[in-house]
């Protein structure tokens, strides 16, 4: 439910953030980087990223009075994109460090891009490496796999795209992984890799904890096997809940711009879960 104090906490929580970061902006602009990431948010946490219904909405119930009209908006945000990004790194090392994190859960999920039916016509995405299969429901899909890390609460605090066709184990070499030493990672069976776990363990003193197959050089014991079991259940739930923000199908004219309301939903997720209602 959209509530009032919740806008405002979320405007506040990102306008901190940028003060002490030393964000600087033109004192000119009539509406800030806050009030245009702000916007974003709530158009990706309550109107399934219809940037256009949340800069009205935002505008008519006075929250941002002198907004922006729909192309000079749709500018801003590209343009506050790393930006964005580095906010969303910023909550994730608090989480990891001062809030002293130390179990963590990885898993990705597919975005298609659309129905394998229309590849031929996908402009934005063109080559056989884009193309996945999802095992979990038996189905093939055109687009990008999220790799997510997020706390044993669900709150991410890593993520990264890449193609769908690609390896999880592969994958796992892409995320920064930049966590307290004695750390844990669980993750299923297809993150197993022996070379990085070992390396892992010896450089950062982070266990990577991958469920293990029947057929695993490195076999669980029975209890080791349900506790992997139980705390993995935590990430398909998190999956579960942003997937739910997500329309149909992501709007987008640009390759970049798809990735970034990708990145506006798990974002808005993220400040959805740390700021109280």
């Amino acid at each position: 439910m959209l509530t009032r104090d919740k806008i405002i906490g979320i405007f506040c929580f990102i306008d901190d953030l940028l003060k002490t970061s030393g964000h600087y902006e033109d004192i000119r602009r009539q509406v800030s980087d806050s009030e245009i990431i702000t916007t974003a948010v709530v158009s990706s946490l309550y109107f399934g990223d219809h940037q256009d219904k949340a800069r009205e909405f935002m505008m008519m119930t006075g929250f941002v009075p002198a907004m922006l009209d729909k192309s000079r908006f749709n500018r801003r945000v590209h343009a506050l994109s790393e930006l964005i990004y580095s906010l969303f790194m910023q909550i994730g090392w608090y989480l990891k460090y001062v809030s002293c994190e130390m179990s963590y859960v990885l898993d990705s999920f597919p975005v298609a891009m659309c129905d394998n039916i229309r590849i031929s016509n996908c402009k934005l995405l063109k080559g056989k490496q884009w193309r996945g299969r999802q095992s979990s429901m038996s189905r093939y899909f055109y687009g990008v796999k999220v790799q997510l890390l997020v706390t044993k609460d669900g709150i991410p605090v890593e993520f990264s795209y890449v193609p769908g066709s690609e390896n999880d184990s592969v994958s796992l070499k892409k995320l920064p992984m930049e966590l307290p030493a004695e750390s844990e990672v669980f993750a299923d069976s297809a993150y197993t890799n022996y070379e990085i776990e070992d390396q892992m363990m010896e450089c950062d003193l982070v266990a990577l904890k991958m469920h293990r197959k029947s057929n695993s050089k490195r076999k669980d014991s029975v209890s080791a096997a349900f506790m992997k079991e139980c705390i993995r259940k935590r990430e398909e739930t998190t999956i579960s809940e942003i997937k739910a923000l997500f329309l149909r199908k992501i709007h987008a004219v640009t390759f970049k711009g798809w990735l970034l309301k990708i990145t506006l939903f798990i974002f808005a997720f993220t400040l959805n879960k740390i700021i109280p209602n």
